[in-house]
């Protein structure tokens, strides 16, 4: 999976404060929705990756990418991604 979040870094980056950003360690939920309960879709698995990133208080906006390299279809192919783009309401 791959992750693009949208955020105002500027608060962060102007104080060097970490406590202001994202980091990877803040956000143990991810792994726990990939190795959590199976889904048919990876469209499901996407839209619950973009929910726990949306928890996070700092993220606006944030774009998912599921990638399934070994899909069933019976094509050659390299990988099937499934890309969802996400917002606060």
């Amino acid at each position: 999976m791959d992750a693009t979040l949208f955020l105002d870094t500027a608060p962060a980056a102007a104080g060097d404060d970490l406590t202001k950003t994202v980091t990877t360690g803040s956000w143990p939920g991810l792994v726990e929705v990939v190795e959590g309960e199976p889904v048919e879709l990876i469209e499901t698995l996407a839209q619950r990756l973009a929910d726990v990133c949306l928890a996070g208080e700092l993220v606006h906006r944030v774009e998912v990418s599921v990638h399934k390299p070994a899909a069933p279809i019976p094509l050659p192919f390299d990988d099937v991604v499934v890309t969802i783009e996400r917002s606060r309401a």
